[in-house]
């Protein structure tokens, strides 16, 4: 396996193969693009933008390769002819998203994210709740922070402002007694605070719709069971979780924050009641990177 493109990390280690170029930069023909064809790749796993992408196309077409995306926007719009579905295949999470890419032939596929040094160690029974993510009217925390506030339970909101207006309109909800505003986290406290979570907490707006979300299989592998807020059926919650691992409160979108708060502490309750070894050993199952790369690697 190699990695094209520039190098944004300098923390990787040993043992990677970089090449630091960019298809879309290179000239048919020319000597570098000759070099990657001579390397034989059989498949390019890349960002969803670049089969839509011209100058990109030029060099891949004569790479001779497979290429695999995941859509990870809801919104971006493709060539009509990025994907055939075989030599060029395109991943969607839920089926929400496959049914808006559904001109582009895609394949239902879970996304699974497994950052470097995010192993997940042995799950334990968690204490207070968790919820993780970009802070903005998007993913509205404030919804969980409700939900823990009417069930006593101390929550810990983890993650970077994104949108410092829509803080301040809930700034009353984010000072609370029972709130710890963390921080953005990585690597292994990240993990630890999945670990430690008696139960993740996953809301969102109820316009907004979630592409991909990694936060349901990095709950899972690490045994913390998901307490998810919706507002219609099909999302990636529903396509993430089961009985077994968590629980989904759908509402209408008239709802009220106050009625959204209260059903989703109920499914908090419900996901606190299950077993962390049993979420764990699902998730791992559910969120293997071995089988997600070779599903992606593998044509229908």
């Amino acid at each position: 396996m190699h990695l094209l493109g520039p190098q944004w990390r300098d923390d990787l280690g040993d043992g990677w193969n970089t090449r630091p170029v960019r298809l879309e930069t290179l000239e048919p023909g020319s000597l570098e693009a000759a070099r990657l064809k001579a390397t034989g790749y059989d498949l390019l796993v890349v960002g969803h933008e670049y089969p839509s992408l011209p100058s990109w196309r030029k060099t891949w077409q004569e790479l001779g390769s497979d290429v695999a995306t995941f859509q990870h926007a809801p919104a971006f719009q493709h060539q009509p002819d990025a994907f055939d579905g075989i030599r060029s295949r395109l991943y969607c999470y839920s089926p929400e998203m496959i049914e808006r890419y559904g001109e582009h032939r895609p394949i239902p596929e879970l996304a699974v994210h497994l950052g470097l040094h995010e192993e997940e160690p042995a799950a334990v029974s968690g204490n207070d709740l968790l919820w993780l993510g970009r802070i903005d009217a998007e993913k509205s925390p404030h919804l969980a922070v409700m939900a823990a506030g009417i069930l006593r339970r101390r929550i810990k909101v983890v993650g970077p402002v994104f949108d410092p207006e829509y803080v301040a309109q809930h700034a009353h909800l984010f000072a609370g007694d029972h709130v710890e505003m963390v921080g953005e986290l990585g690597g292994q406290a990240k993990t630890a605070a999945f670990r430690d979570a008696a139960a993740y907490v996953y809301t969102c707006g109820r316009t907004y719709v979630e592409a991909g979300a990694a936060v349901f299989g990095e709950s899972l592998r690490a045994g913390t069971p998901v307490a998810a807020l919706t507002w219609r059926p099909g999302t990636c919650a529903d396509a993430a979780l089961c009985p077994r691992t968590g629980s989904i409160a759908t509402l209408d979108p008239a709802a009220s924050d106050l009625e959204a708060a209260h059903a989703l502490a109920a499914a908090i309750e419900a996901a606190s009641q299950l077993d962390a070894a049993d979420v764990q050993e699902i998730g791992m199952q559910r969120f293997d990177p071995v089988r997600h790369f070779t599903a992606l690697a593998s044509r229908p």
